[in-house]
């Protein structure tokens, strides 16, 4: 193998922590991965992975020449990528981060328009609520609510602001009281979202007599998926913050109540984006023509008002 080559098949072991998933993602066998691997510690004199029956695991120094060589392989595939500008129609893989319950239904209209606009590209959807590095995971473009987007990002709108709400079931608010005003959450059951990455809770955001207040309410319980805190809600066990889209159905059904509706702002909407340099890629401008010729369509207005 190539010095390259080499390279690859490191960053590989690295980001799917197992020789098996990464000789199957390269398509060799794991005797040549771990083959390769031995080449690569020897060759420098250093371990590079930390290996049991059970599991795999970068080393300090296995973890230092991720972060030093993915970037720069990233760059050349973006080169090569450069390349097939001349083709006559984009190919290859288009790898897209998307949060589940938005992701869903912006992939409900743009997957089936690109396949049959681009055959030739092959659509990779991750569905994750959590905030993605597209550089580091080696992401194509991303799907986030606006406020979460990098300023070093190129952003296209694909949807007018989304409304949320502060929910709880009716069981709930009859034993634990009503609310008047946003500081009356701070004596309440909290079932707040937490972000895989992240080792603070994001605050709820509510707008306050003097504008916008962060409410950073003790979390009863907490969960990386909104699916898990609308079941918790249903069940009496207390208030959460969660989109319309994801709550719509059980306040019409009456299995949840809003309440400080008049102070809950909506969200700034839906963004594709994507790094600077990548958006003369062929697959990502099929990706941004069709997404904005979708988005003028409304078809990502998924706003649910109250």
């Amino acid at each position: 193998m190539s010095s390259l080559d080499l390279i690859r098949l490191f960053l590989a072991v690295a980001e799917e922590r197992s020789f098996t998933l990464a000789a199957r993602r390269l398509n060799i066998t794991p005797t040549a991965v771990s083959k390769g691997v031995r080449a690569l510690e020897k060759q420098h004199r250093v371990a590079l992975f930390v290996r049991t029956t059970r599991s795999v695991a970068l080393t300090e120094a296995g973890a230092t020449l991720q972060a030093a060589v993915k970037p720069a392989v990233g760059q050349i595939d973006d080169a090569f990528s450069e390349l097939s500008r001349h083709q006559s129609r984009p190919s290859g893989h288009l790898r897209i981060t998307a949060p589940r319950t938005f992701g869903f239904l912006v992939a409900r209209h743009l997957v089936p328009r690109m396949r049959a606009a681009y055959p030739d590209v092959k659509v990779d959807l991750s569905l994750d609520d959590g905030l993605a590095d597209l550089v580091t995971q080696g992401l194509d473009a991303g799907i986030r609510l606006g406020q979460a987007i990098a300023q070093d990002m190129v952003a296209i709108r694909l949807s007018q602001p989304l409304s949320w709400s502060l929910v709880a079931s009716p069981a709930y608010l009859d034993k634990a009281g009503s609310l008047e005003r946003p500081q009356d959450l701070l004596r309440h059951q909290a079932l707040r979202y937490r972000f895989t990455t992240a080792s603070r809770l994001p605050p709820w955001r509510l707008n306050g007599p003097e504008g916008e207040l962060l409410l950073d309410i003790d979390a009863h319980l907490s969960a990386n998926d909104t699916q898990m805190l609308a079941e918790w809600a249903r069940q009496g066990m207390g208030i959460t913050y969660l989109p319309d889209l994801e709550i719509k159905e059980d306040v019409d059904a009456g299995r949840l109540v809003r309440v400080l509706t008049r102070f809950v702002p909506e969200t700034s909407g839906l963004f594709l984006y994507f790094p600077m340099r990548t958006q003369h890629q062929p697959k990502m401008r099929a990706l941004i023509e069709q997404v904005s010729l979708l988005a003028g369509e409304g078809a990502f207005d998924i706003r649910c008002a109250p």
